[in-house]
């Protein structure tokens, strides 16, 4: 299956570590789905689906090589089921939250086959350190 995750949200995580997932993503994530830490210090969220076709791309790797190894490690040790609640929100523990340094107000977004929960300010930091010019060389070197 295609996911085609896209779009910014604004929520807030509460005391309790709770956070309401945006309906949209809700409707495609269904009930549970996979959180685990992602790159540039934000979280990764995908549906089982699209989980277990990651996890068996991380089986494949050589268990030989020091960089697979690492790989692995990173993402599965911090990989936790999330179940929505009547609510519409999830339990983000404290590793997680730690890791991706969220606070009160979170950015969540979509991008294409997963989706991102960022601390807003840091995805205000990381947007304003783009440079369209770059982005522009870099979707030309990858052929788009």
């Amino acid at each position: 299956m295609s996911y085609g995750f896209s779009g910014e949200y604004q929520h807030s995580v509460d005391a309790k570590g709770r956070m309401i997932v945006p309906l949209k993503f809700r409707e495609l994530l269904g009930e549970s789905f996979m959180v685990t830490r992602g790159l540039d210090n934000c979280l990764f969220v995908y549906p089982k689906e699209a989980w277990e076709a990651f996890t068996l791309k991380l089986k494949a790797l050589p268990i030989s090589n020091t960089n697979a190894r690492q790989f692995v490690r990173f993402f599965l040790s911090g990989a936790i089921e999330c179940e929505v609640d009547k609510q519409g929100r999830i339990l983000l523990p404290q590793n997680l939250r730690s890791y991706g340094e969220l606070k009160k107000d979170v950015s969540v977004i979509g991008v294409g086959e997963r989706v991102e929960i960022w601390d807003s300010d840091k995805w205000v930091d990381y947007n304003s350190s783009l440079e369209p010019d770059i982005i522009a060389q870099n979707m030309e070197d990858l052929g788009i």
